[in-house]
């Protein structure tokens, strides 16, 4: 395939070029976009140097786009490129048209068939939460999701990472804290605030988990609640998530399940200390599921923590997973 990628100098567009070189994905021509003020610079990709282009009016000359260069931009220019190329879309501009497909390949790949050359990648922290939740969903039923989060800078992108590295470091030097990018200084801070408020009180985030998961898991009877949250991690979101199931459920039955669920690592040995980290799911294609127990509350209910790879499976992995289902038949 002849591969383009929008938003190319991003965190998300770093983490596509290492995740397609990773995987053999196989690129006969790669273009790489992003703002005129990077046009020139080099990028190496399978020991070339490959420039950067500012991102053209028209259609791209490839066979996938893999876009990530923000919603407004997408909207805008995505429709154009879907005239030619298949586009795999990393922002929010397509995720609730109902023509648009929101594909997690482990989860609804058949999904894809049928696709009008425009693909919706969900969002990071659906990504990552219904990689735990829907294996539980098919074995058990869930009814109830209550979701809290602790997600890391690298939701903003490179600048969310790079104001976090700044400010700790003003922090330690006794010097005052900037923040352009988070709404408060994220140092030694968390803020429960992530997106624009909505009418109802939750922020947009919070919805986006509740609207997204209905729609990859294909059931609009489960009720999702979030509280979005950033923390001052690098990278990695986390969840605490809650679930009442229609049937009756087990600590061992659960673990069962998870064990066998496809990019999954069930790391739950609270004895030995061993539960999901940000520390050890950073740069790993797969999810980490954890802490899993019988909740207090609900009857048919269990509390689990999630911790994956806000630029891996909740970005850039996914997307690529994408368009290696493209080179199946189900794609077509």
């Amino acid at each position: 395939m002849k591969v383009g990628i929008v938003g190319a100098t991003g965190a998300v567009g770093q983490e596509l070029l290492k995740v397609l070189e990773d995987r053999n994905f196989p690129v006969s021509e790669l273009r790489l976009y992003a703002s005129s003020r990077s046009a020139g610079k080099t990028v190496r990709f399978r020991g070339k140097e490959i420039a950067i282009e500012a991102l053209p009016e028209g259609p791209l000359p490839v066979d996938v786009v893999l876009a990530s260069a923000g919603g407004s931009l997408s909207k805008q220019y995505a429709p154009v490129w879907a005239q030619k190329s298949v586009v795999i879309d990393n922002s929010s501009a397509f995720r609730y048209d109902p023509d648009v497909p929101l594909i997690v390949p482990e989860i609804n790949a058949q999904a894809l068939k049928g696709h009008k050359n425009l693909i919706a990648n969900p969002n990071c922290t659906t990504a990552i939460l219904v990689m735990a939740l829907y294996p539980l969903h098919e074995a058990f039923g869930a009814k109830r999701v209550i979701v809290s989060t602790y997600q890391s800078s690298s939701g903003a992108g490179a600048s969310g990472m790079q104001e976090l590295l700044e400010g700790t470091r003003a922090y330690l030097e006794g010097k005052p804290v900037q923040n352009k990018t988070f709404v408060h200084p994220l140092p030694f801070n968390v803020i429960p605030h992530i997106d624009s408020f909505q009418d109802n009180g939750y922020t947009k985030e919070e919805m986006k988990v509740l609207w997204e998961t209905q729609k990859i898991m294909g059931d609009s009877s489960v009720k999702v609640s979030c509280t979005a949250v950033r923390v001052p991690t690098l990278r990695v979101h986390s969840e605490a998530v809650t679930v009442e199931f229609d049937r009756p459920v087990s600590v061992e039955g659960a673990r069962e399940v998870l064990s066998q669920a496809p990019g999954v690592d069930l790391v739950d040995d609270p004895a030995n200390k061993l539960y999901p980290l940000p520390y050890t799911a950073t740069g790993k294609y797969n999810v980490e599921v954890g802490r899993i127990r019988k909740n207090l509350v609900f009857d048919n209910g269990l509390d689990f923590f999630v911790s994956g790879d806000q630029l891996l499976k909740g970005a850039a992995l996914n997307a690529v997973q994408i368009a290696e289902l493209l080179l199946e038949p189900v794609a077509k």
